[in-house]
């Protein structure tokens, strides 16, 4: 996926979240790393299972709506305390907040580069 497509797709997996409030939304920049899956995580969280499910569904609702971008891989739909959703340039981490306090992925990539969109 080019750089232009995975901005728009970054800018679309945002607008998904922010609609159903998703908490401390960021992304980390991996491109300068060697040896990543992807380009960017995006990361944010919610207080209940409901909420962490609704975001999910709500980025996928706007990244096939707006890009005709679906999503490769999803995981962790069955308990909703952590969702991934893989789009191949683009790893999405939506947590339940004691889990993302818990794992702590920004503290695993801090010396990527840290953009927050709240």
């Amino acid at each position: 996926m080019s750089k232009d497509n995975t901005d728009q797709l970054l800018k679309a997996i945002i607008e998904g979240i922010k609609e159903k409030k998703g908490s401390d939304i960021i992304s980390i920049d991996l491109s300068k790393h060697q040896n990543v899956v992807c380009r960017y995580f995006v990361i944010c969280h919610a207080d209940s299972t409901t909420q962490v499910n609704a975001i999910a569904g709500s980025i996928e609702e706007f990244t096939r709506n707006t890009l005709n971008e679906k999503v490769w891989k999803r995981e962790g739909t069955e308990n909703s305390q952590w969702i991934l959703l893989d789009y191949a340039s683009i790893v999405v981490h939506v947590f339940q907040t004691q889990y993302r306090n818990f794992y702590n992925l920004e503290n695993l990539w801090a010396d990527a580069k840290i953009k927050k969109f709240n």
